[in-house]
This record gives C-alpha cells, sequence and structure tokens, in this order.
C-alpha cells in the first residue's frame, strides 16, 4: 500500500506567497493616476437678438484622477462641455434676455456640467472661465455681383452677368455686416467661351460659419457675343452690267466703303472677297446720267458709309 505523498514545509509556504504577489499586482494596476482631458466647449441659448462672434473659449482641459480602466472607457467617449449662456447671463432666470447687452462675458465653468460620472476625481479645469463675445445680430440686404476669370474664345466678349437674384439678405454680427462692401459670387469662368451659357454658381463668403444668406446658390446669365469693329474697304471696281452696245464710261470707276461687324467676318478675306459694286445700265440712250451704285455685301456685315455716292455715267 503507498504511502501518503507529503508535502514539505517549504512547498505549503509557496502557494500563498503567490496569491499575495498576484493580490498585490492587481492592486497596484488599479491604482488612482490623474490624467487630462480636453473638452470641447458646446455654446447653447445664444439670445435671439445676439450673434456668438468667434473670439470665444472654444476648448477646457480637465484635469481628473481616476483608475486606468474608467480613464480608457472616458478617452473612447465624445465628451463636450454644455455652456448655457442664458442661465449664466440672465440677470433674472425667470426674465426676458433682454437683459443681456452685447460685450465679453465671462462665464464660471460649472464642475457638476462635466460629465465624468462619480468615479472620477476633477482635479484642475483650465481656464476656470470661458470667455465670449455677443454681439447685436443684424441682417442687411446686398446686390450680388459676378467676377470673370479666364478669356473667351478671340474675336468674342461677354456682357454684364445677370444673377438671379440680383441681391440677397445677410444675416451676422453687426461689426462683420458693416465691413462688407458687396457680396460676389463665386468667379465665373470665361475661358474659350463663344456663346452664351446659364450657371448655377455659389455665394463666396471668406468664412461662411460666421452668417447666415437666405440664399446660398445664384443662376447666372452671360451673354457672350462677337467683338464688332469697323473697316474701310478701298477702291472697289464698279461693275457694269446691262451696257448698251455703245462707248459707256463712268466717273469714278472705283467706291470705297465703310463696314461694321464682327471682328472675326471683317478680317475673314474669303468673306470681303464677296463684296462688289455694279451699276445696272438697262433701258439707258445716249447722255449723261447721275447714277448710284448698288453694293452686294454679306449678312453678316453692315455698310455704314460709301464715297462717292453718286457717280457720272456718259453714253456715246
Amino acid at each position: 500500500m503507498p504511502k501518503p505523498r507529503q508535502i514539505s514545509s517549504l512547498s505549503r509556504l509557496a502557494v500563498p506567497a503567490v496569491v499575495m504577489a498576484i493580490f498585490i499586482f492587481t492592486a497596484c494596476a488599479q491604482e488612482p493616476r490623474e490624467t487630462n482631458l480636453l473638452l470641447p466647449v458646446d455654446y447653447a441659448n445664444v439670445p435671439d437678438d445676439m450673434i456668438l462672434t468667434n473670439f470665444h473659449t472654444d476648448k477646457i482641459e480637465v484635469r481628473i484622477k481616476c483608475r486606468p480602466k474608467r480613464i480608457e472607457k472616458l478617452l473612447k467617449k465624445s465628451l463636450v462641455y454644455p455652456a448655457d449662456i442664458y442661465t449664466d447671463l440672465a440677470c433674472d432666470p425667470a426674465g426676458a434676455t433682454d437683459a443681456i447687452e452685447p460685450g465679453r462675458y465671462l462665464l464660471p465653468v460649472d464642475k457638476t456640467r462635466i460629465p465624468l460620472g462619480r468615479s472620477a476625481l476633477i482635479v484642475n479645469i483650465r481656464p476656470s472661465c470661458l470667455s465670449i463675445r455677443l454681439e447685436r445680430k443684424v441682417t442687411r440686404v446686398f446686390k450680388v455681383t459676378v467676377p470673370f476669370i479666364g478669356e473667351t474664345a478671340k474675336g468674342y466678349m461677354a456682357l454684364s452677368p445677370v444673377c438671379d437674384p440680383a441681391t440677397v439678405a445677410l444675416t451676422g454680427a453687426e461689426s462683420l455686416i458693416n465691413r462688407i462692401e458687396q457680396l460676389t459670387t463665386k468667379p465665373v469662368d470665361l475661358t474659350n467661351a463663344n456663346e452664351s451659357f446659364k450657371k448655377e454658381v455659389p455665394l463666396y463668403l471668406e468664412q461662411p460659419e460666421l452668417f447666415t444668406a437666405a440664399q446660398s446658390i445664384f443662376v447666372v446669365s452671360v451673354q457672350v457675343q462677337p467683338l464688332t469693329g469697323t473697316r474701310t474697304i478701298e477702291q472697289i471696281p464698279i461693275e457694269l452690267q446691262n451696257r448698251p452696245g455703245k462707248k459707256v464710261s463712268i466717273e469714278p470707276s472705283t467706291i470705297s466703303i465703310d463696314l461694321k461687324g464682327p471682328q472675326e467676318d471683317l478680317n475673314n478675306t474669303i468673306l470681303t472677297d464677296k463684296i462688289y459694286a455694279f451699276m445696272d445700265l438697262e433701258g439707258l440712250k445716249p447722255g449723261v446720267y447721275a447714277r448710284h451704285a448698288c453694293i452686294d455685301i454679306p449678312v453678316e456685315l453692315v455698310m455704314t458709309n460709301a464715297s462717292p455716292r453718286v457717280f457720272t455715267v456718259k453714253i456715246e
């Protein structure tokens, strides 16, 4: 029959020692420690006739003390500090917000609003007060202008754009609204444009988050038309049609004309070569006549002057 195993006194002492070491290690691992949390400030209850300008405290740093596991959970949350402007500034909690005037204010940070729970101890808060600036809210109507970038196709020009609507109401802090001289849309690109077009264009504001616009998108109509110019064509021979079977002379024998039209057409030699002058002598008998010449001109061009206007025709 086997004898029972005996555990030495050294082995019996080793087991409690291991358990004690694990307990001490666990206890040390759960010792509270300090860390900093950065909380964005969420401002609520701004008076209806006021604007919270961008000159305000937007974050607070909260130093807390708690166990590491709790710190891990807090770091995973999207924590914010809720600031209540009406509650913190109104002279009479039950009164109207007209007791609040434009100006700079300091709002004490209320520890009870910081959503940390009971397991975290707040050691310090920086800053201890929130700095804000309130301005009077105003609305003003502005005419909207449309800037251009780029160049139209050669020989074309863009007329002044038509913006629909032509004006817009803009709301914001009084000091900012008063600085605005004009409102514009984002630029309209004219690069190589050779025909009229319409385009939806957004309003341009350097800091759009500071304003409220009654409309943000505008329909811009741009008329694109050929550049016009003038040109003089000299000494165009006059062709005599239906000449009598006798000797005929005309003085002078050429005519000069002034033309107006698109520059592209005025410079088009193929088009201008189609211009000719003629005079119909049908039915005329021998004698001396004062006659006008006829000018055949392409429909793209307009004749504004001719010289001479009257010609002397001799038929023998």
